[in-house]
């Protein structure tokens, strides 16, 4: 007997894919059961609202393992590819681990890998913090450096937020992707997110000293217990400041400040692309160490 397959009501989405995340996203959701009512699979295709990402629909596919190759995949997706271009979405995306049975199930179904992202990992414990200590004060002429935590000094707000296009030309392979603009409520509002969920956003930016202009970032999000691994979210240096070596010093301050600020983290996570040579090189000289891949996969709607 075929599974039935369940539509769940729309709700406003918990999923956040960083600081860009906006209001007013929205989640839809499907449950698969066997003939006696027992949960088999689910799926799950997030509306993102935030601009840039407004045209893309993201799936979350999961199928027991007992009940594979039964058609309960199959049928989960073919509601979601239909729910996704009803809501004039025009690409719908991915994210499984690479080589794994997900990713051969959604290639056999029209989707193609359009970037993989190297997923790693710095344990605290192992921190090298003289020698952390020794590149954040290594001079930087021309430079110096700040922090904060949550939403952006006023003084600061315009700078940092006209900062955000140093991220406007990182590699994203063949993923479907918009540039988002970015203005300084937006920022506010992404600052405000994150501590809306009890987390704390830290910020770290390397500023031009000779009129206070935000240069170059990165945000580390601290779980709210000060618990566990810390995320980073947006790391980038403006095209013209670039060479000088601001990637690794803001990244190794950054990561001083988990260190010493939240004693009880364990780590600290990133992912970056494959493509992306440089920032794989600073990750890798700072002492993260891989942890798995993840393959973006897209089929256009």
């Amino acid at each position: 007997m075929s599974p039935r397959i369940t539509p769940l009501t729309d709700a406003p989405s918990s999923a956040s894919s960083g600081p860009s995340a906006a209001p007013g996203a929205r989640r839809l959701a499907w449950l698969a059961d066997d003939e006696d009512g027992n949960p088999v699979g689910s799926a799950f295709v997030r509306l993102p609202g935030a601009e840039g990402r407004s045209h893309v629909a993201d799936l979350d596919l999961h199928v027991h393992p007992a009940e594979r190759r039964r058609g309960v995949g199959t049928r989960l997706l073919a509601a979601a590819v239909r729910a996704a271009g009803d809501e004039g979405r025009r690409t719908l995306a991915a994210e499984v681990r690479a080589g794994s049975a997900g990713e051969a199930f959604l290639a056999a179904r029209g989707f193609r890998a359009a970037l993989t992202l190297i997923h790693v990992r710095l344990a605290l414990a192992d921190v090298d913090t003289a020698a952390l200590d020794a590149a954040v004060a290594r001079p930087h002429p021309g430079y110096r450096l700040l922090s904060w935590d949550g939403v952006v000094p006023a003084h600061l707000a315009p700078t940092f937020a006209r900062s955000r296009r140093a991220m406007d030309d990182m590699p994203m392979g063949a993923v479907d992707h918009v540039t988002p603009a970015w203005d300084v409520e937006r920022v506010r509002a992404a600052a405000r997110a994150v501590a809306d969920r009890g987390d704390l956003l830290h910020t770290v930016a390397a500023v031009s000293a000779s009129d206070g202009t935000v240069v170059a970032f990165t945000e580390l999000v601290v779980p709210g217990d000060g618990t566990g691994d810390a995320q980073h979210y947006g790391t980038g240096v403006l095209p013209g400041h670039r060479g000088r070596g601001l990637g690794r010093w803001i990244k190794s301050a950054s990561i001083l400040n988990a260190r010493r600020g939240h004693p009880r983290l364990g780590g600290l996570l990133t992912d970056t692309a494959d493509v992306n040579p440089h920032m794989r090189a600073i990750n890798e000289a700072l002492g993260y160490r891989p942890t798995h891949r993840m393959v973006v996969c897209q089929r256009r709607l």
